[in-house]
């Protein structure tokens, strides 16, 4: 290479390095196909996707309740394909355009019945989608199968991917605990389906036939996003994902085809009232918040050598020396999660949650010390 061409170069190279990144316009609803649409994004600008994709139901016919009233069942044009290979390439070419526009570490979530998610679970990890969890919505009061043919059909399912297996993604493991009256919440959720005025009507008829509830929305926001994100639905429908993403404090672009579905979603987001900004603290899992060593507690005089610390049963006591280590009367020492695992014999130990000192008011763990410390130096 000659030196002109050596110069070219690194000035094409910082050229691009030195060029703007593309303004992203949020809070807004693209009227276009889904693909067409996504492809006139900029790479790696979405938080999180939520998708609904069509169903593909091959409905065979009008479906009768047993007193002969028809059910307002999914039959517009929007979900039909002709064949499985037709609903085939329409899933991969979605998926692949959503692949482009998230973000390394962001995250995907599609909903859908028996008669699509197979399919679409095994073209978004051909595309190279990694699956975090299926997530099983069990509706609280489904519709009841009105021949009698088959059991009726109680729940949805959800697949919740990440872009790759290293991806470090989003998930707020302690407010979805917190949501779950402090149990680990699980890959069930029972949530009801649209009723009453929450289900948009146009005449007095569904405004859309799969609208989703926003509490499905809202949990699946709370869990894997964080205020000031950007979500975006390719299959926007009558705004779901949007009224909750204002509410939540996230941004949102929705993308529908259906002029008719685009009016109603504006309407209704726009009567959307985003929560007061206190209430969209939420708590922050242990990873996202700042490492506090034990020692920090000694060194600020939080925790004085000498001081005795015990487990919540008083079985085990440890005196803290002057460097953070513990020591015991018959000299076993070590960390606050070395001796804690010793003294058990356990394989590990959570030192924080395991010691507890002395207090007026009866024993009190040294993880509470450990957040005290952290509103004081990390407000």
């Amino acid at each position: 290479m000659t030196v002109a061409e050596k110069l070219d170069t690194e000035k094409s190279a910082k050229s691009k390095r030195s060029k703007p990144p593309v303004a992203l316009e949020t809070d807004r609803i693209l009227e276009d196909d889904c693909v067409t649409a996504m492809a006139s994004l900029p790479d790696a600008c979405i938080d999180m996707i939520f998708a609904d994709p069509p169903y593909n139901l091959q409905l065979g016919g009008d479906l009768f309740r047993p007193e002969g009233s028809m059910v307002d069942a999914v039959d517009d044009d929007w979900d039909k394909f002709d064949t499985f290979a037709a609903y085939d390439k329409f899933t991969r070419a979605w998926l692949k355009e959503a692949r482009r526009i998230l973000k390394p570490n962001g995250t995907l979530w599609v909903i859908g019945s028996y008669h699509n998610i197979f399919r679409v679970g095994a073209a978004l990890q051909d595309e190279g989608y990694w699956i975090l969890n299926d997530i099983v919505w069990r509706k609280a009061n489904p519709m009841p199968n009105f021949r009698g043919t088959r059991f009726t059909n109680a729940h949805e399912t959800m697949i919740w991917a990440s872009k790759s297996e290293k991806a470090k993604y989003t998930f707020n493991y302690k407010t979805m605990k917190s949501l779950n009256d402090e149990l680990q919440m699980r890959s069930d959720w029972l949530i009801p389906i649209c009723a009453g005025q929450e289900r948009l009507k146009e005449d007095g008829k569904k405004a859309h036939p799969t609208q989703k509830p926003e509490a499905l929305l809202y949990r699946v926001m709370l869990a894997s996003t964080k205020p000031g994100d950007v979500v975006l639905d390719p299959f926007f429908g009558t705004g779901t994902t949007g009224a909750v993403a204002r509410r939540l404090g996230r941004h949102w672009i929705g993308v529908e085809r259906e002029k008719r579905y685009c009016r109603v979603a504006r309407e209704r987001i726009e009567a959307a009232l985003p929560l007061d900004e206190s209430s969209l603290t939420i708590m922050k899992s242990n990873a996202a918040q700042p490492k506090v060593p034990f020692g920090a507690l000694i060194e600020t005089d939080m925790l004085k050598p000498g001081a005795i610390l015990m487990d919540s049963k008083r079985r085990w006591k440890a005196e803290v020396r002057i460097d953070g280590s513990l020591t015991t009367k018959n000299g076993k020492e070590g960390s606050i999660h070395k001796l804690g695992a010793l003294l058990q014999g356990a394989p590990s130990c959570n030192g924080w949650t395991f010691w507890h000192f002395e207090t007026a008011d009866g024993l009190k763990s040294i993880d509470d010390l450990r957040a005290e410390y952290r509103l004081a130096h990390f407000p």
